[in-house]
């Protein structure tokens, strides 16, 4: 038995302390602090004290949710905002966005393949129009592939990603599983994997090589 913690624990409670503040001061679990102080009485006084306290927390906390609220809902108005900024999109538009996206995250290594990698639904899905339509990328030119963590559900995959690209899965290349060093029991953040475009077409990765040094000269980027 913890003598001294339950000693001083006890001359804590008599001065009025709840059982929390003890248990944080003492560093000790809230139910042996409840078993060693459970006979001690306190005074009418003392009672008044700890629960307007309880109360107090309980303001502090409905403040907290409501600044929490309020700032949520003050960002969600900028973003409500900046999207409203947003009008249609011309195939120029498109144009710019597929190939500054390109320069950002696509091949850059592959010289006779463009290729684009990425986790996220919305960039493939946006890239894939843009091959489709600026690019006129012919669909039995695709080619999908997959790199996920082997103790994730590869099939699910597989499928997920032919519907968000519209590859057919007779055009995906055998879906890789690389080791991960997570645990299988932890939330994986990457549930089903990333995505890489592959497109063997040396013209096009050319083209998209020109048409990025293009913008630079244009912009007089160095």
């Amino acid at each position: 038995m913890k003598v001294e913690e339950k000693k001083l624990a006890r001359e804590l409670r008599k001065q009025g302390w709840s059982l929390n503040e003890i248990r944080q001061k003492l560093k000790v679990a809230k139910s042996s602090v409840s078993l060693w102080v459970r006979d001690i009485e306190l005074t009418e006084k003392q009672r008044q004290k700890l629960s307007k306290k309880g109360v107090k927390k309980e303001v502090i906390e409905k403040r907290r949710e409501t600044r929490l609220k309020r700032e949520n809902a003050r960002r969600q108005m900028i973003i409500d905002k900046a999207k409203a900024e947003v009008k249609n999109l011309s195939k120029r538009n498109l144009w710019f966005i597929g190939t500054a996206l390109y320069w950002a995250e696509g091949a850059k290594t592959q010289r006779g393949t463009a290729q684009f990698s990425n986790s996220d639904p919305r960039a493939i899905q946006l890239m894939m129009r843009f091959f489709r339509k600026c690019c006129k990328v012919p669909g039995r030119r695709f080619r999908g592939h997959i790199s996920i963590h082997p103790h994730l559900d590869a099939k699910r995959a597989e499928k997920y990603w032919h519907r968000i690209s519209g590859i057919p899965l007779s055009q995906f290349n055998k879906t890789s599983k690389q080791q991960s060093k997570v645990s299988k029991r932890k939330r994986d953040t990457l549930p089903y994997g990333t995505f890489n475009i592959q497109i063997s077409i040396t013209e096009l990765f050319l083209k998209i090589k020109g048409w990025v040094e293009g913008i630079c000269e244009v912009l007089n980027i160095k």
